[in-house]
């Protein structure tokens, strides 16, 4: 039953001070875990974890990595002792194939994850796994990668991505500002997004300067491909399905920032 398989969604986590703020994007993230069944695990895929091949995090116990500087102790010393669980990993590999996807024993969860899940789930007792962004493949197969893992949704597993559909830090300015071609690609793939339009957004190279700008380095643009390619849409006599979609955050900052939240389902 289409009721019984849990949402997926994008998450953009900005700031590593959003795990320890009490701000408008960590009370929405609070607030989305509320509306929905609590996850037998997660699923991550974060901008942070970039490798040769694709990874998925096997350990019983992940340690929580701070792959950042400059900013206060208080952050550093955040810990998020989630479980890990090395039967999601297996399953993730039977479903993908051992020869795309290897297990990794020495990762952890990165900002990516933890900063946002600390406030979803701040009990930490949810299992986390993490899969990797493999540099040597295109944006494509990304997507086709992500497919792949619908059937973990009807499994009980949330699949989230973290990262942010607009971010180019090199020109970020600290205020509370939206450069013009940062909200013009954050608006459209947002309707990319309603209209279902994947090509598009797969093939952001080709919607001109406002686009290159915005993805930038793809590594945070990535991790939504992977959760719209678990979308639903079957068709059955004739009958066509689409699973609801809604954003739950729409608010650019820094001027290049989006962090716009997806929720499918």
């Amino acid at each position: 039953m289409v009721d019984e398989i849990m949402p997926a969604l994008f998450i953009g986590h900005g700031s590593p001070m959003n795990a320890i703020e009490d701000n408008e994007f960590s009370r929405l993230w609070q607030a989305i875990a509320r509306q929905m069944l609590k996850p037998k695990a997660i699923l991550c895929i974060s901008a942070h974890w970039v490798t040769h091949g694709t990874q998925v995090t096997a350990m019983e116990a992940p340690r929580t990595i701070h792959d950042f500087y400059g900013f206060p102790r208080p952050l550093f010393e955040k810990q998020y002792p989630a479980p890990g669980s090395p039967e999601l990993a297996a399953r993730v590999v039977e479903l993908v194939g051992e020869s795309k996807v290897m297990p990794d024993l020495s990762w952890g969860l990165d900002h990516g994850t933890w900063s946002v899940l600390c406030q979803m789930y701040p009990q930490a007792d949810v299992p986390v796994v993490q899969l990797s962004l493999d540099r040597t493949i295109g944006a494509e197969a990304h997507y086709e990668l992500g497919r792949q893992l619908l059937q973990l949704r009807r499994e009980g597993v949330l699949i989230l991505g973290s990262g942010n559909i607009v971010h180019n830090l090199g020109m970020m300015v600290l205020e509370d500002v939206a450069f013009e071609w940062a909200f013009e690609y954050d608006a459209k793939v947002a309707n990319w997004i309603q209209e279902r339009d994947h090509y598009s957004i797969i093939h952001y190279e080709d919607h001109g300067r406002a686009a290159i700008l915005s993805v930038n380095s793809a590594e945070h643009y990535l991790p939504l491909l992977y959760v719209l390619g678990v979308e639903i849409m079957e068709v059955d006599d004739e009958d066509v399905y689409e699973e609801p979609v809604s954003f739950f955050a729409d608010k650019l900052w820094g001027g290049s920032l989006s962090m716009r939240c997806v929720r499918i389902g």
